[in-house]
């Protein structure tokens, strides 16, 4: 008998529909086709057929496979004798479709025939990777009856709509018997056919096989089509096609041409088709003509198939893939879900996003939450993001991605990243609760909405508290959705010096971090060159620049940029500067407290200011912050893990809510606020401001007391104590209340009651020699300096009114440096205002160790406003 093989990746020049045939005519089974497997335990016999000839032990499973990729449209033909009893433990599989090469692995898929087993009958299986096989056909039972003669030849069909005919001819002829129909579409993919006996001890040569045929007589069939990318399709087809593919077979019905046709190289039943322009978004239908399966058959066609393209999944760029809402403090529930979440938002109207690999996450953290493969978002679409274990409550929402640590949200603030999987900044947003500009939403179950996707650049000004009655609008359009633009150029801030060769600059808002990544854009003025700019992620509100040169420390500088763009595009212009030096180390006494505001309006929050009242520039990085505990020592707070320059004579306000403090007080200056996550705490009674260096050096201390406040005050809420003279001691008699004029306070300005140093000369000097305690910041107290030509005095000030009578003992016995001052605030003795009119200060000095004395009077007129 001649036998032949097809083999399935190739064409044969004249039509063939034969994959597989083998008769075993040449005596053999390793070549023309190969069999592989347990070949030591089978034989070609005499007759030509294959036989078992495996070792003589009960439970021998033996198998042999070939090359075969034959699926749908397909017949199945071959001959088998069991000479044998057929039982459970003695059988025949002859696989028509197995994946892998080891018909004995659990794992294998496929479909095979057996023959015998405990029923004694011939049926249609199918295998999947896991569980028992199932039937496809149930055949009849008994069929194989013979204790030792079941001669049987079988042919199985199955048609291109995955419907298959068992059929049997119990003679071993072609007269075949119907065992019955099955439809089964499961498996569409196979690598091999092949044979697997089982058997018991006494039938280790009782399996015989032969003439094995697999035909394929039908044309290939396009199956579906797919878009993996811009410009391509792949084209699935139910069964493997020719290698060689015409480019001309392929063009969608809208007329485009495709200009490559590509077989995949691991799948025979995958045609890539490419197009010289992206694919037309919508229904898209492919055309197919002439397509040659690997066995000769022809689909002449047209064949069709229709896909939807909702454009190709593109990575997403910086802010293409937005947070648009965020739920960070759920309870009390109010209609939503009580749970943290965040909304992103794509805010394309062609783009498909491909979120696989994107990761959500705070700065700082070691771990983030990351969006798995497959996780795209729709042109215009939201979704709801959340912890894998919430992802539930939110279906009703519409899609939602349950991720494996989603951060935890900060109710007060918080900063939230989106991070392309190059690890690259896609969107970044510090939210506050102040942005919800509603003090009683923002005590929880209301979300921040963003106002203007198209703005995604800008913080709180294009954030609000929810309008929804739920109390959001997780998956869908903010309630808030508005209009929004930004029309603002940046603004430089300031400027610092992080190294004698390198400077960070802090701008107003989030920059094109492309267009900021130019070094021509930046000139220092008697400086060294710039040699390259790097913007700082993930907000882009700040620029490196490093210098070819060193700077000289504490020398001023002015950095100028001759353009700088936002992301919104908004260029500035004219050119910005900002002087800056490089900081030399702080001293005690350089920099001191300026005014404290410890007992707060309601709803305020204490500030401190300080005062750089030295010629140097200093950095804050690593200062603290402390404030007395209940046990006597001091709880200490970070000022800045930052650089941060304080200049000659500059102003900063400590502070956890700079925005609370700006609007119950005036001020002109936003960028001298410092936020700290955290004041100490200082009690309305009375505590103890103290101010350190990263070296734990004392900078300045002041021990404050609600007394020192002006007692003719109504209020002391929301009224802060101001430092007096600048290069004055940190004394209660150096501190006054602010004025009712600016407001009770004034964090980031000049002091209402700041008073310059005396330049009169003498011992002593008054000034003003009128005043008027009314707290109006004008001329509030009157202060007696005095200047000493010798350490060692100690002095007392009374104060008389006009007729000679006792008013106010100001000062009493008190040791005194040789220059200083006292203040009355007009107050007498018994703090009630004294009346109108002419005062005298008695002023008595003494020296215990040489005897001296001196008395001197100044005179002083209390006056009132009308």
């Amino acid at each position: 008998m001649k036998k032949w093989l097809l083999l399935p990746l190739l064409l044969s020049a004249v039509p063939a529909t034969a994959q597989l045939v083998d008769t075993f005519a040449d005596g053999n089974f390793t070549q023309d086709p190969v069999w592989a497997g347990d070949v030591a335990s089978f034989q070609v016999n005499a007759a030509q057929q294959l036989q078992t000839n495996g070792p003589a032990v009960i439970g021998t499973a033996l198998h042999l496979v070939t090359p075969c990729a034959a699926t749908t449209g397909t017949t199945w033909e071959f001959w088998a004798n069991l000479k044998l009893a057929t039982s459970s433990g003695n059988y025949a599989d002859v696989w028509l479709m197995a994946d892998q090469a080891d018909l004995k692995a659990t794992s294998t898929k496929g479909y095979f025939v057996r023959l015998g087993g405990a029923a004694d009958k011939v049926s249609l299986f199918r295998k999947d990777a896991t569980g028992s096989p199932v039937y496809v056909i149930n055949g009849l039972d008994g069929t194989l009856k013979s204790t030792n003669n079941n001669v049987v030849r079988v042919r199985v069909t199955r048609t291109t709509q995955n419907e298959w005919k068992l059929e049997r001819d119990l003679a071993g002829g072609v007269a075949y018997v119907s065992e019955g129909t099955g439809t089964d579409a499961t498996h569409q993919r196979s690598a091999y056919c092949g044979v697997y006996a089982t058997y018991s001890s006494a039938n280790s040569k009782a399996f015989y096989f032969d003439d094995f045929r697999v035909t394929d007589a039908t044309p290939p069939m396009l199956v579906k089509a797919t878009v993996p990318s811009a410009q391509q399709l792949d084209l699935v087809f139910n069964e493997a096609v020719a290698l060689g593919q015409a480019v001309s077979n392929y063009r969608l019905t809208t007329g485009q041409a495709a200009i490559e046709a590509q077989r995949d190289a691991t799948d025979p039943t995958v045609v890539h088709v490419t197009f010289a322009a992206d694919l037309p978004l919508g229904t898209v239908t492919v055309e197919a003509r002439n397509v040659t399966d690997a066995y000769g058959n022809v689909a002449a066609g047209p064949v069709t198939a229709t896909v939807q393209n909702n454009g190709f999944p593109v990575t997403p760029k910086l802010n293409q893939l937005l947070i648009t809402e965020v739920m960070a403090d759920e309870t009390p529930v109010v209609g939503l879900p009580a749970s943290e979440f965040v909304e992103i938002h794509n805010p394309s109207a062609t783009a498909l996003l491909d979120l696989a690999g994107v990761r959500l996450l705070k700065p700082g953290s070691n771990t983030a939450a990351v969006f798995p493969t497959g996780a795209v978002l729709l042109p215009g679409e939201y979704a709801v993001v959340c912890g894998s274990t919430r992802a539930a409550q939110f279906v009703a929402y519409g899609k939602v991605f349950g991720l494996s640590n989603f951060p935890s949200l900060t109710n007060s603030a918080d900063q939230l990243i989106l991070r392309g999987k190059d690890g690259r900044t896609l969107f970044e947003v510090s939210y506050s609760d102040t942005w919800y500009k509603d003090t009683r939403k923002k005590d929880g179950s209301w979300t921040l909405e963003m106002r203007d996707a198209s703005n995604p650049c800008q913080g709180g000004e294009n954030w609000l508290a929810s309008l929804d009655p739920s109390g959001g609008t997780p998956g869908r359009r903010n309630s808030v959705q508005a209009a929004n633009p930004d029309r603002e150029a940046p603004k430089l801030l300031r400027a610092l010096a992080l190294s004698a060769t390198s400077v960070r600059l802090i701008f107003g808002e989030k920059l094109d971090s492309t267009a900021a990544a130019t070094p021509a854009l930046y000139t220092l003025g008697q400086g060294p060159a710039i040699t390259r700019a790097a913007p700082v992620g993930p907000d882009f509100r700040q620029v490196d620049l490093v210098l070819g040169a060193a700077l000289t420390a504490n020398q001023p500088v002015t950095v100028t940029v001759q353009r700088a763009v936002d992301c919104a595009g908004n260029a500035a212009g004219p050119a910005t500067s900002a002087t800056f030096a490089l900081p030399v180390p702080v001293s005690p006494g350089d920099v001191v407290v300026n005014e404290i505001l410890f007992n707060p309006r309601s709803g305020g929050v204490d500030f401190v200011e300080l005062l750089n009242r030295s010629t140097n520039y200093v950095d804050m990085r690593g200062w603290q912050l402390g404030g007395p505990k209940t046990d006597g020592s001091l709880a200490w707070e970070l000022i800045s893990a930052e650089p941060c320059l304080l200049r000659p004579g500059q102003l900063v306000v400590l502070t956890t809510q700079p925005e609370v403090v700006q609007t119950q007080y005036s001020t002109n200056d936003p960028a001298a606020f410092l936020a700290l996550s955290a004041l100490p705490s200082y009690p309305d009674a009375a505590g103890l401001v103290v101010v350190a260096d990263a070296l734990g050096q004392e900078l300045d201390r002041y021990a404050y007391t609600e007394k020192q406040h002006l007692a003719l005050l109504d209020s002391r809420d929301g009224v802060s104590l101001e430092r007096i003279r600048a290069t004055g001691p940190s004394l209660p008699v150096n501190f006054h209340s602010a004025a009712s004029s600016v407001g009770y306070a004034t964090p980031g300005r000049p002091n209402s009651q700041q008073q310059a140093d005396p330049t009169g000369t003498g011992i002593l000097t008054l000034e003003p020699e009128l005043f008027t305690p009314d707290d109006d910041g004008q001329q509030d107290f009157t202060t007696l300096s005095y200047q000493l030509d010798k350490p060692g005095y100690a002095g007392s000030v009374t104060i008389y009114d006009a007729q000679g009578r006792l008013v106010r003992r100001l000062v009493r016995n008190e040791t005194l440096p040789t220059k200083g001052f006292w203040r009355w605030d007009g107050l007498n003795d018994q703090n009630q205002k004294a009346a109108v009119g002419y005062y005298v200060l008695l002023v008595e000095l003494f020296r215990a160790n040489g005897g001296e004395k001196h008395e001197y009077r100044k005179t002083v007129v209390v006056g009132t406003r009308f």
